[in-house]
């Protein structure tokens, strides 16, 4: 059982709340989701291919990133998924944004994580992620609906460009 921290539209945790995964979150609640956009140095963009089996499965993401778990806070929580996720150990994570979703009923902070790691040595997660790719910033704002899982990220990527 995967347990979280509820938030306010605020980010600040609410008191005697605690969210598990797959169950309904009240009216008002939040859980946080901790996203990261992987830049190489030589300014191209990680990208990952969803796990077939997941929601979305087949789909693209620009970003590394899921839920934190019950006690982490945003940056703990990306740092510990993008490690997961890709293999990239890195604590340099600069807040680049934040989206209150409520359709979601999820918090999501953005982070960029430039990187000079070797491109081959991504390490992908089993049930997460299928493939990677790095690519240029206007390949990544030509990818379709059909293709890239979460649109949103396409508004930081002009912001970084």
């Amino acid at each position: 059982m995967e347990l979280w921290d509820a938030y306010d539209e605020r980010l600040n945790i609410i008191d005697g709340v605690v969210l598990v995964r797959g169950e309904q979150i009240p009216n008002n609640c939040f859980h946080l989701v901790s996203e990261i956009i992987v830049k190489h140095k030589d300014g191209s963009y990680l990208i990952m291919q969803r796990d077939k089996r997941k929601h979305l499965g087949g789909m693209w993401e620009a970003t590394a990133g899921g839920s934190a778990l019950q006690g982490e806070n945003p940056v703990s929580c990306a740092c510990r998924e993008l490690h997961e996720e890709t293999g990239i150990a890195s604590d340099n994570l600069v807040e680049i944004g934040r989206v209150l979703h409520h359709g979601h009923k999820s918090f999501y902070v953005e982070y960029l994580c430039i990187t000079d790691v070797d491109k081959d040595s991504i390490v992908l997660q089993e049930g997460e992620t299928a493939d990677y790719k790095w690519i240029t910033a206007d390949e990544l704002r030509k990818l379709s609906r059909d293709e890239l899982a979460t649109q949103r990220i396409l508004n930081f990527i002009e912001e970084l460009n």
